[in-house]
């Protein structure tokens, strides 16, 4: 190995998504596309991974590429409104031959297992059945969409005693069934949005074969709380197949899951990178904002600690020991992100004379310059103003610069409080600066 260092460095780096993963619910929906560029196999592999990590996985096809092949060999011209396929007898019969085409390919891929290979004694097992009961699109601008349908409900009940058996996946196709005995042709997207809903699912996600998507100005949107989501649909500038995606991932989060991803097939293991690295390479779209900014709770300590130790290392911060953290968690706020403590900063009062120091004010590497740093100190200003303090100082070795920008002028160490001015350490010679509130 070229690097041992560095495969135990991603491997600590992942445990903490494999340690909230575990026994949760994955809905992974894929298109025909998918398919169609050779690319199942490699995904089985990583969705095996998974199974593995005792996450519980619902694999949702689509299939409209395989459809709209049978189509052209029996010479007959696909129909489509608003980019819904209209479904006559001739276009079920091609769904049908293509669902069963793609279940026996997807059967195919888990089954996988050569020796020196990720499918090494993996025993995926891929169970399917009538899951899902649908109803008739009906007719919608006075156009008949005959045997199109939507789905009306997921056999919840029926599939979570399959996930809880090792090894099982189940497998959705875009077929659904009446209580009549009538077929319906769905689209993959209503039946994994519908499926992470009745299956209260952790995660919806979409492996796509559309681009990573852009907001207006070509930036790359990497996430979205749902709301914020619903005016990039409104705004009307994503092509009709991303939109199509959106649409659906922000139904699924309306509807309790929790996060919904929107992740593009063309990068080789993008459903691993989306799931195990903090910035993913697709689309988050949550119900609730990722990013916080709080009072510090005692289980944010260890967060904490990883953040201020290379400060400390280089001496930016005065040591602090893991006791006393503990001991003053109250007076630290954070900036907390999908889990994890992006900046730290603590207030410590002198009520007697209306002062208070701001201390141990950190943003991770990874986020500054997003203005992270001045979200805590507006924080901490809040903070001591709501206790009736005038006054904020701060003692730095290495950032006069940027206090001084904002609003702290110079001080000596006799404009301190008398108890921080006994506690002053003559020997970091730290420069003083106060800010009036």
């Amino acid at each position: 190995m070229e690097n041992p260092t560095q495969f135990v460095q991603w491997l600590r780096s992942v445990a903490p998504y494999i340690h909230a993963f575990g026994g949760k619910t994955f809905v992974v929906a894929f298109p025909g596309e998918l398919v169609a560029a050779g690319a199942l196999p490699v995904l089985a592999q990583d969705l095996s991974l998974l199974v593995g990590l005792g996450i519980r996985v619902v694999l949702v096809h689509g299939s409209r590429p395989q459809v709209a092949e049978q189509l052209g060999l029996r010479n007959v011209e696909g129909r489509f409104h608003n980019g819904v396929r209209i479904t006559d007898g001739a276009a079920m019969e091609c769904a049908k031959e293509a669902a069963g085409e793609l279940r026996l390919d997807i059967e195919a891929a888990f089954s996988q297992g050569l020796p020196n290979t990720p499918m090494s004694n993996a025993h995926i097992s891929v169970v399917s059945g009538n899951f899902v009961t649908a109803r008739p699109l009906g007719v919608i601008d006075g156009v008949d969409f005959e045997l199109t349908g939507v789905t009306r409900k997921i056999a919840a009940e029926k599939i979570h005693p399959i996930l809880q058996t090792e090894d099982n996946v189940v497998l959705l196709s875009p077929l659904g069934f009446s209580p009549t005995g009538e077929v319906f042709n769905l689209t993959m997207e209503d039946v994994a949005a519908q499926a992470a809903i009745a299956l209260h699912a952790e995660k919806l996600v979409f492996i796509t074969e559309t681009p990573m998507m852009l907001d207006a100005a070509g930036a790359e949107i990497r996430e979205l709380t749902s709301h914020q989501a619903e005016a990039v649909l409104q705004a009307g500038f994503l092509p009709n197949d991303a939109a199509f995606y959106l649409q659906h991932a922000i139904k699924a989060c309306h509807s309790g899951v929790d996060r919904s991803h929107i992740v593009p097939f063309q990068m080789d293991g993008s459903a691993l990178l989306e799931l195990f690295t903090h910035d993913g390479v697709g689309t988050m779209i949550s119900h609730e904002n990722l990013e916080s900014l709080r009072q510090a709770t005692i289980e944010d300590v260890g967060g904490i600690i990883k953040l201020i130790e290379p400060l400390e290392a280089d001496g930016t911060l005065v040591k602090r020991p893991r006791e006393l953290i503990e001991r003053e968690i109250d007076h630290f706020s954070v900036i907390e992100h999908d889990g994890v403590i992006f900046g730290c900063a603590a207030l410590y009062p002198f009520p007697g004379e209306k002062m208070g120091e701001m201390a141990c004010l950190t943003v991770s590497p990874d986020a500054q310059t997003q203005g992270d740093g001045e979200r805590i100190l507006k924080n901490i200003e809040n903070r001591a103003k709501a206790a009736g303090l005038n006054k904020l100082f701060v003692l730095t070795t290495r950032t006069a610069h940027w206090f001084k920008k904002r609003g702290f002028v110079p001080a000596t160490v006799d404009d301190l409080p008398k108890d921080r001015a006994h506690m002053y350490n003559w020997q970091r010679r730290s420069q003083i600066f106060i800010k009036t509130l």
